[in-house]
């Protein structure tokens, strides 16, 4: 066989092999290979097998070196994908932290969207609503709640001077985990009810905190709430957010399936949602730490916490906005 028939017969091969290179990675590429009929992962070691018998033969046939160097630089490239060792697992959770789960999010920017307007849209109202209308609060919480809210955040408690102590900050850094995480999942598990159950949760949830807040303002008895959440209202309150956002996707997947089937697009939302809850599970992880061993120490002053979750909101918005835009293909649309 001549080289030019060689090159006309397996172009379209190599071809695809080096797209195969070149798109590694990207988020994008399952779903389009699906789609297009591309080459796909599966197909890699069957097509390096014949690139290394076509390389071979190109040798020993005394093909010119353009075609064997190209054949040598693709076998290569394939060697050190296919056989290159797997990042350590650590590895692999920080770049899923770092960069995977903000891309996730990003490519959800509709659903988050509406989730936060769900969420901080009542949350302020409500608080707004109190500082002239303070008489809403007994419609909302009662009489026991009421005191039970006024007590804890009491400025002239003596509570809040030191803080709780160090054993007590253990016991709450449990409870925090298990009540922050409830939540998340709560939230996101409600998108099954056609996305309605979530759609309740977050304005429920806004509601209740925006009455906490507003009512507390009102009486002059705010400081003490406000120096409390601020550590870890950045995490736990955006993740809140994320929560509800992927419990939409949920239940629009479920509501509208589109060309798929009903149950292949709530699959689908399943998914995602699944691997969305990992990085809330890991920002209510660490709401869970810093509310445990900060917001509680009331004895720090006021600035210095107020400077820290200015700096902690700035980070987490960063992390979600530039999160993983480093790397190629950044899958950013719904």
């Amino acid at each position: 066989m001549r080289q030019e028939q060689f090159v006309a017969r397996y172009q379209g091969e190599w071809q695809a092999f080096e797209h195969w290179l070149e798109t590694r990675g990207d988020a994008r590429r399952a779903l389009a290979e699906r789609n297009s009929g591309e080459l796909g992962d599966e197909d890699i070691p069957a097509r390096y097998r014949r690139l290394c018998q076509q390389l071979a033969l190109a040798r020993r046939r005394g093909y010119s070196p353009v075609v064997t160097a190209r054949l040598q630089a693709l076998m290569q490239r394939g060697h050190n994908l296919l056989y290159r060792t797997p990042p350590p697992r650590w590895q692999r959770a920080a770049e899923f932290l770092l960069a995977d789960f903000p891309r996730l999010v990003r490519s959800e920017a509709a659903c988050m969207w509406a989730a936060a307007a769900l969420f901080v849209a009542p949350l302020v109202s409500m608080f707004v609503l109190l500082q002239f209308f303070p008489e809403l609060i007994h419609g909302l919480m009662s009489p026991q709640e009421i005191a039970a809210l006024e007590k804890m955040y009491d400025p002239a408690s003596g509570r809040h001077e030191l803080g709780r102590e160090s054993g007590t900050d253990w016991g709450m850094f449990g409870y925090y985990i298990m009540n922050n995480i409830s939540i998340g999942l709560r939230t996101f598990a409600s998108g099954l009810l056609a996305g309605i159950g979530t759609i309740l949760v977050l304005i429920l949830n806004g509601v209740s905190i925006g009455a906490a807040f507003g009512h507390l303002q009102q009486i002059g008895s705010g400081d003490p709430l406000w120096r409390f959440v601020a550590g870890h209202a950045p995490f736990e309150l955006t993740a809140i957010v994320l929560a509800g956002g992927a419990g939409l996707r949920l239940g629009y997947n479920l509501v509208a399936p589109g060309r798929r089937t009903r149950l292949d697009a709530l699959v689908a939302g399943g998914i995602k949602g699944a691997r969305l809850c990992l990085g809330i599970a890991f920002m209510l992880l660490l709401a869970a730490f810093i509310e445990a061993f900060w917001s509680s120490t009331q004895s720090i002053p006021a600035w210095i916490k107020f400077s820290v979750s200015g700096v902690l909101w700035t980070l987490v918005l960063l992390w979600l906005w530039r999160g993983g835009r480093h790397r190629r293909g950044d899958a950013d649309a719904p």
